[in-house]
């Protein structure tokens, strides 16, 4: 395991040591969770962006997609549990 060096305010500090505290953890065991959850939020953010850019290339080659109005309402129906016919991809002008 390597050793990163951050530079805290000593506000930032108290912050952090009386968050910790509260959490039952040590102020180390805190920061780590906090850096492991941000850096999973990252990747995960960059995935999302990646499959939007796949989908919205796919999406100008073939022109097919869903109305959104449509969608909304065979939710809503779905979700009150009436037998609703699944909506059907439009091609849209270019």
């Amino acid at each position: 395991m390597s050793t990163t060096t951050i530079r805290l305010s000593e506000e930032l500090k108290a912050r952090i040591e009386a968050a910790a505290d509260k959490a039952g953890r040590s102020p180390h065991a805190f920061i780590l969770a906090l850096i492991e959850r941000g850096t999973e939020q990252a990747e995960q953010r960059a995935s999302f962006v990646a499959e939007a850019l796949a989908a919205r290339g796919e999406f100008t080659e073939d022109r097919l997609g869903y109305d959104a109005e449509e969608l909304h309402r065979y939710f809503a129906q779905r979700a009150e549990g009436k037998k609703v016919r699944r909506p059907r991809p439009t091609k849209w002008p270019a």
